[in-house]
């Protein structure tokens, strides 16, 4: 049986700059679509080829985490208190029952996948198990549950539709270029040369905005994570463990979860320094906790 999912108010000044990143994303590869066209490359057809490649990549992207993390689906004999957490938040999210599944890792962390509400799991590891209490666990989850609400996957999957887009076209034009002779004077030349240096800032431009998407959707899970559990206190400080676990955790365990890691509630890579830049898949920890304690006061 179908549920729908209640909705909740979400932070509106996070809301205008996901929106606004999205309207930049479509104007930047609406303006290089225009160019290609204009050069008489068959943007079209390259669309087409790209896009048949995405939608399996979208379609078997679950199953692929899963199967790279070695995430385990757990039954409610085997994991009744999880179970059990994972159940209530649900219900206050008025939303289907996800599946469990648990890593079998020392690794502090947790992921979330689903193309939709009606087709999604939450994965834990027995790291986070370990080192956080019911409460702080209870705020993870929720955390996690919002992604899948919020529909973090589908606008993740757009976004990176375009890069991957960009990506092919840039190897396509430097293999003409090398293998039809770059330099030589010949019809049609300048124009490939202009197209291979377009893509290359567009690639560049177009990967620093998915980027930033993916940090904005990581504030906007723990603000309605925070909400449904109504303890951002708890959130922030299952945070900041996780985070000084991290920096502790050996390279070669932090590596098992590297082909989840822009899933993962923290970084796998920050190694709990929370460097903010613009090339990381998640915002500053410690920003994240500040948001989560001024929430806390308001609340």
């Amino acid at each position: 049986m179908n549920k729908s999912v209640k909705s909740f108010k979400t932070d509106p000044k996070l809301v205008t700059r996901m929106y606004f990143t999205m309207f930049m994303l479509g104007v930047l590869y609406a303006a290089f679509s225009f160019l290609l066209m204009r050069l008489g490359v068959p943007i079209i057809f390259v669309g087409i080829i790209v896009g048949i490649f995405a939608v399996i990549q979208y379609s078997m992207s679950d199953k692929m985490v899963l199967k790279s993390t070695g995430a385990k689906e757990v039954s409610e004999k085997e994991e009744p208190e999880l179970h059990n957490i994972v159940g209530m938040l649900a219900s206050r999210y008025e939303m289907p029952m996800p599946k469990i599944a648990i890593i079998d890792s020392d690794v502090p962390n947790a992921f979330a996948t689903g193309r939709n509400p009606n087709k999604s799991l939450i994965a834990v590891t027995t790291g986070i198990q370990k080192r956080l209490n019911k409460k702080e666990l209870t705020a993870v989850i929720g955390h996690e549950l919002a992604h899948i609400v919020n529909g973090d996957i589908k606008v993740l999957a757009m976004g990176n539709f375009f890069v991957m887009l960009t990506g092919f076209l840039m190897q396509m034009f430097f293999f003409n270029m090398l293998f039809g002779g770059m330099g030589r004077r010949r019809e049609g030349g300048g124009a490939m040369m202009i197209a291979y240096f377009a893509t290359i800032i567009v690639y560049f431009i177009g990967q620093l905005l998915v980027l930033a998407l993916t940090r904005y959707r990581e504030y906007g899970a723990d603000h309605k994570g925070a909400e449904i559990c109504g303890d951002p206190g708890s959130l922030a400080d299952a945070l900041a463990k996780i985070s000084g676990t991290v920096s502790n955790i050996p390279d070669q365990d932090l590596r098992k979860l590297q082909t989840a890691n822009a899933f993962l509630i923290i970084s796998a890579s920050l190694r709990g320094s929370g460097g903010m830049n613009l090339f990381s898949t998640h915002p500053s920890v410690e920003e994240r906790i500040r948001r989560l304690r001024d929430l806390e006061t308001r609340i």
